[in-house]
Parts: structure tokens; sequence; C-alpha cells
């Protein structure tokens, strides 16, 4: 195969990456604390004598839209949504730190707080977050703080991460970074739940344009296939 061939299955299959993003984004449009992802393209170019240079794109690289979305009133206890910048801290898999928008939280068997997953939630210091049985009701104010029965519980922590393009998507609405800090600037709102922030249409449309580009370029391949094949041929006879 000659370059011309290579450029274009690299442009082919950054386009595959890009619908398979598109596609994720499209399924999780409902789901609570989701946050679009886009494909970032790069381009390889090397030198080849005195020829042109060769030039190859690639679109293997995602970038995380963490753009605000609406809200959504629950009136649930442990239904908790951040207004404005800062993530949620969970311990993930593997004792592992991650970040999370999806506040649809409840208490596990053992009193912590917990994602509907299993991870337990972590207060400012990084540790778990204890709810007695014995307690009435249970208040988050926009700080954090968490009190029952007009006591003090403990405090939950907003956090980001310290360099935002090293966020990177993990499973489900889970995140990770190369380093966190604290975010001081978020507030959170019990009784909410952070609705995703992925518009349909928009994805769709997108979905479409980069359909119709990969089948050009598929064209492409299947012309250049045939030319090669007759040139071939003719010269064999």
């Amino acid at each position: 195969m000659d370059s011309t061939g290579y450029i274009t299955l690299s442009r082919q299959t950054g386009l595959l990456n890009q619908m398979d993003t598109i596609a994720n984004n499209i399924a999780n449009a409902n789901t609570t604390g989701f946050k679009r992802e886009g494909t970032v393209f790069s381009e390889w170019v090397a030198k080849t004598g005195d020829s042109p240079s060769l030039s190859i794109g690639y679109g293997n690289g995602r970038v995380v839209d963490i753009m605000q979305s609406g809200l959504s009133q629950t009136g649930g206890a442990f239904d908790l949504a951040v207004q404005g910048d800062g993530f949620f801290m969970v311990q993930g898999p593997n004792n592992q730190q991650m970040l999370t928008r999806a506040g649809a939280f409840t208490l596990g068997a053992d009193g912590t707080l917990q994602t509907a997953d299993g991870f337990q939630v972590l207060d400012e210091s990084g540790s778990q977050i204890a709810i007695p049985p014995s307690v009435g009701k249970v208040a988050v104010a926009q700080d954090g703080t968490i009190s029952a029965d007009g006591k003090p519980l403990g405090k939950l922590g907003l956090w980001t991460a310290t360099d935002p393009l090293s966020l990177t998507h993990q499973q489900g609405t889970l995140f990770t970074a190369s380093g966190y800090q604290p975010a001081p600037d978020g507030k959170i709102m019990q009784g909410y739940l952070e609705e995703s922030n992925v518009n349909p249409i928009n994805e769709i449309a997108t979905m479409i344009s980069v359909q119709r580009a990969y089948q050009l370029g598929q064209s492409f391949l299947d012309r250049e296939d045939d030319r090669a094949r007759n040139v071939i041929q003719t010269l064999g006879r």
C-alpha cells in the first residue's frame, strides 16, 4: 500500500474512534452526572527526502467537556449536585481516588455514604463519611457540611484536577487525573441531581457528518484499490 492509502486509513481509524465516542455520549444522554467527550485529532509529520513531507492524522485522543449541566430537583436527602466547579471524590476500584459529578448517593450497610456502585464517598480530608443509624434528619449545607439533628457529622470535599487536560474518563461517571486540588468555588445542592450535559441533537448531527466523511474515505480507498488492480493486470499481460 502506498503512502496515500496509509494516510486515508489513519483518517478512517480516527473517524471510527470519533464515532465510538459520539455513540457513548448518546447512550448516556440521560445518565446523571455524565460529562460528554470529544475526539482530539493530532498530526504526525515526517520528512521524505526531497519530496514533500508526509502527514498522517490520528484521532485517538479524548477530551472531557466539564460544562455545567442543569439540575433536577429530587428532594432526596442523599441526592447531591455540584453547582459550579468541582467533583465529589470517591474511593474507586483498588482503593483508587476518583472524581464524579453523579451525586445519587445512598447509605451502605455499614452506614457510610456510597455511590450507586458501592464506592465510598470521601470527605475533605479523604476519609469515609459515616452516618450513625440513630440520627434523624440529615442536612447538607452548600459548603459540604453534613449535620444531623443540628450536630455536624463531617464535611464533603469538592475537588478538581490540578491539570484539567489530564482529566480522564475511566468508567461510567468516574474520572481520574494526574493530581487533585480543592475546588473552593463550588457549591453542593442537597435534594438535586445534575443532569447529563449531552445534547442528543448535536451529537446525532455530528454523527451524520462523521459517517459521511467515513463513507467518502472508504470510497477513495475503493477507487485506489481498483486503480492498483488495473495497473497490475495491465503490466502482467
